[in-house]
């Protein structure tokens, strides 16, 4: 029988609960709350901890390890603790030895996975066909090994990327699946109905070369468990105690790896938060936590629900939205600070007016003394950071990108840089080297050598070089034809300048160079990112006349200095950002199809519904005075602006400890306050809703509707602005000619002043002084 302890209504601890008697005078148990101490005092038997946002579950984890020892239960090498990071592994160490000093060093079994797999293999390595001394190959080994094995299959690599088949495999050991294990139907699905035989292939490589990669070093575990049980029993008597950290984020293989350990004496103690299971895309089994109660009969089950992080509006809007997942064993955070700023969202018209809203609220903090390091922009995809970055450049503000580097300077942008950057000046000898052979082309280092010799000798640039040389016989066949085809490519591209838009022209280098297909057939992770990285980049490139003007941008941007120490705001993905804590933070981008993400509906339906809102909720519970969702109603899709629908994480918001501030028409989605439902699985950027957006503006107050203005009360300050959006979206379906013509100086109420740069109907272009290009409506202007 399961028994279940939290805050309220929890059941006493019976004599049966097995509580390790605390020596008196113990102070590490001290400031611990009432759950807390029993997940620290009950010892022996199965336990699940589940540790809310902000609840102090590390110090839960170090003072339990300090208790087993200090009482005598266990010594520091009878217990097993596993970490996910060696960052956290590091920390646990320093604080048990801070709690109960040299009686808690050594802990020879405190680690990540991979570094006590690694351990236990070495001591068994030729029970599993290894030396001791085996080698754990990186990701550039690794590749160049999966490359011979695609090769020596007869695979075209282009068709067939090893990185491509490298993620593959990773999520084949993921789920503990060795190569004859694979079913049928995945196995065939790579190369042709290759692709087990290939990982069979690359297993056997590894073999010969006494290699693992990092999948293996807990598969091969369970291969020398499984086969060798008298090992495994030897490691299940000597674990006396286990314990594990972010046990939601498990995948499969390490679920099996624990269970096999845990049948020894059964004393595992698991702290995790199925509320922050974000990582299924790398394989974690936020099912593993759910039915944790399932595979230890009779464990006992503590929440911690005390937050020690945020506010009440913060926290009571936190867990509002994740209470409407399904799957979840269910808690409910709360404190015992005071209620502080409710949760804010803000509409704005496009991205480019939300990343300065961002912005100009991030300025007046500063102004008030609110320190940049204590602020955080949270976003969904890297894609969004690039607007947010060109604001801060712009606005003198300091940043850094936490988890990644910042957007100009990531690879796939970088690469697509340097071809524009030799279409606009062919003398770009450095660009040229970035580019010449990728994507792959078949051009090594020995015709690079070349280039530079002849451009050496005749004093002109590499690209030059390249048209001499490829007239000549200097080079083979092949590469001398690949080098001529290179360069002809652009000229035609310098020539489509003069005639074409610049992001016209950067779309077709793009596809033409075969770049965008590199990226198109990686099967990995983190490839479409990169693509919708490369459509943000074109899409930044129209706010600028030429592409001359654009890549002077981009050397600005570039220049500034990022240091390592300062006060800075940080800005990073919603992925990134678990664990840390902000005094404020921005989440823009909450929009159906970027929050929650389409690629995750698409593929994962229910499931990636919930973990997308797994992820909304471990945005806001970042935030410890100040959380503010941002969304647009207009936003550039593949080049095209379509309207967008708000993201229904916000209808899910408790109206009570949220403050709307200058929401635009298009903010409904629901019954109660969305007219414009949002599809469950489909395109969220199809939508028209012109119709709808025009029957909302005839008199229609949707805020008097049991909206988050409930009650028929005022939405100011923002009533004028959502006004003026309101009326921006009628002039969609409107063609009345406008009293303005282009060059006429106007004067916006929101925007200010500005001149119309191009007159459509009765909508107007126009360039503000301050609020740049925007689209508004004539009858909302007035002549400067």
């Amino acid at each position: 029988m399961t028994r279940d302890i939290a805050g309220t209504g929890s059941t006493s601890i019976s004599a049966r609960a097995r509580a390790a008697v605390v020596p008196q005078g113990v102070s590490y148990l001290d400031g611990l709350n009432p759950e807390q101490r029993r997940a620290v005092e009950v010892t022996d038997g199965p336990i699940l901890v589940l540790a809310g946002a902000g609840t102090g579950k590390t110090r839960v984890l170090t003072t339990r390890i300090a208790h087993l020892i200090a009482t005598g239960r266990a010594r520091p090498f009878d217990i097993l603790s596993v970490t996910f990071t060696n960052k956290a592994a590091r920390e646990m160490k320093e604080r048990i030895g801070a709690l109960i000093g040299a009686a808690g060093e050594g802990m020879p079994w405190l680690g990540t996975f991979h570094a006590i797999g690694t351990k236990i293999l070495r001591r068994h390595a030729e029970l599993v066909g290894l030396r001791s001394d085996f080698t754990i190959l990186g990701t550039d080994d690794q590749l160049r090994l999966l490359k011979q094995v695609i090769a020596a299959a007869d695979l075209d690599e282009k068709r067939w990327p090893a990185r491509s088949l490298a993620g593959t495999i990773d999520g084949w050991k993921n789920r503990g699946l060795g190569p004859e294990q694979v079913p049928a139907g995945e196995a065939s699905a790579f190369g042709f109905g290759k692709g087990g035989a290939l990982y069979a292939a690359y297993q056997e490589r590894l073999k010969s070369l006494n290699a693992v990669d990092f999948g293996d070093l807990l598969l091969l575990c369970l291969r020398l468990w499984r086969e060798n049980p008298d090992i495994l029993t030897n490691y299940q008597q000597r674990f006396r105690y286990i314990l594990v950290d972010e046990y939601q984020d498990t995948n499969v293989a390490q679920y099996l790896w624990l269970r096999l350990l845990a049948q020894g004496h059964r004393n595992v103690a698991c702290v995790g938060d199925d509320d922050q299971s974000i990582y299924g895309w790398r394989g974690a089994e936020v099912d593993n936590i759910l039915r944790f109660e399932h595979d230890f009969p009779g464990a006992l089950v503590v929440r911690l629900e005390n937050n020690y992080r945020s506010t009440g509006h913060i926290l009571a809007a936190a867990s509002v939205l994740i209470a409407h997942n399904e799957g979840r064993l269910g808690k409910t955070l709360r404190t015992d600070s005071p209620e502080g700023e409710k949760v804010t969202v803000t509409g704005a018209w496009d991205s480019e007016e939300e990343a300065r809203l961002v912005c100009e609220e991030i300025e007046s903090l500063q102004a008030k003394g609110h320190k940049l390091s204590e602020i955080a922009v949270l976003v969904r995809i890297s894609a969004q950071m690039r607007e947010i970055e060109d604001r801060f450049v712009q606005l003198g503000l300091p940043y850094r990108v936490v988890g990644g580097p910042r957007f100009y300077e990531r690879a796939e942008i970088r690469d697509a840089l340097a071809y524009l950057r030799i279409v606009a000046n062919g003398s770009d000898d450095l660009a040229f080297e970035r580019i010449f052979n990728t994507p792959k082309r078949g051009l090594g280092d020995a015709t690079l050598q070349a280039l530079h010799g002849l451009a050496r000798r005749a004093n002109v640039p590499l690209l030059q070089a390249a048209r001499m040389m490829s007239e000549t016989e200097e080079l083979k066949p092949k590469p001398r034809s690949t080098v001529r085809a290179l360069c002809q490519s652009f000229s035609r591209w310098a020539k489509l300048l003069e005639d074409q838009p610049h992001t016209e022209v950067a779309q077709t280098i793009l596809e033409e160079s075969g770049y965008t297909e590199m990226w198109q057939k990686e099967r990995t992770a983190d490839a479409a990112g990169r693509l919708e990285n490369l459509k943000e980049l074109v899409r930044s490139m129209e706010e600028f006349p030429d592409l001359a003007g654009f890549l002077e941008h981009v050397s600005l941007v570039m220049d500034v200095n990022e240091a390592e120490g300062g006060d800075r705001v940080s800005l990073m993905t919603l992925h990134a950002a678990k664990g840390l804590e902000f005094d404020t933070v921005f989440l823009p981008g909450w929009e159906h199809g970027l929050m929650p993400n389409q690629r995750a509906l698409d593929e994962s339906g229910r499931a990636g519904l919930e973990e997308e809102r797994r992820l909304a909720h471990v945005g806001l519970t970042r935030a410890r005075k100040r959380a503010k969702i941002s969304f647009a109603v207009n936003r550039r899709i593949h080049g095209l602006w379509s309207s967008t629908v708000p993201s229904r994480f916000i209808d899910e918001l408790p109206e009570a400890s949220v403050e709307v501030r200058d929401a635009p028409a298009s903010f409904s989605q629901g019954p109660s306050r969305f007219d414009r439902q949002a599809p469950a699985f489909g395109s969220s950027y199809s939508t028209p809703g012109w119709q709808r957006a025009q029957a909302q503006t005839a008199g229609q107050d949707r805020y008097g509707q049991g909206g988050f203005g409930g009650g028929g009360r005022s939405t100011s300050p923002g009533r004028r602005g959502l006004q003026q959006i309101e009326g921006t979206l009628v002039a969609k379906s409107t063609g009345t000619p406008s009293a303005f013509e282009a060059g006429a100086r106007i004067f916006h109420t929101k925007f200010g002043p500005g001149s119309v740069a191009a007159v459509d109907g009765n909508k107007l272009t126009v360039d503000f002084d301050k609020a740049g290009r925007k689209m508004v409506l004539d009858s909302f202007v007035q002549p400067a």
